[in-house]
């Protein structure tokens, strides 16, 4: 919950509008940065960037692998449905 300080009302007018302006900065950076954590634009772009992170870690004989099983797949398959 919010942080009451219950010292700050003994401050001097001065430093009682500082300590306002502060807190009033501090929360506008923190409506900042939860608007950008829920833009739904950003959040695609970091799911993007995570997903291109985790396919350049992918070992290349692995992923040709898998991709040679996906076409052998695919061509029995059609071969198959092409003899009936």
């Amino acid at each position: 919950m919010a942080d009451t300080n219950t010292e700050s009302t003994n401050l001097p007018p001065r430093e009682l509008v500082s300590e306002i302006e502060r807190t009033r900065t501090e929360l506008a950076r923190t409506i900042d940065e939860i608007s950008d954590r829920v833009n739904p634009s950003k959040v695609a772009q970091r799911t993007a960037d995570r997903v291109r992170e985790r396919i350049s870690q992918i070992d290349p004989l692995v992923a040709g692998g898998t991709v040679l099983a996906v076409v052998g797949v695919t061509c029995f398959v059609l071969w198959r449905r092409l003899r009936k």
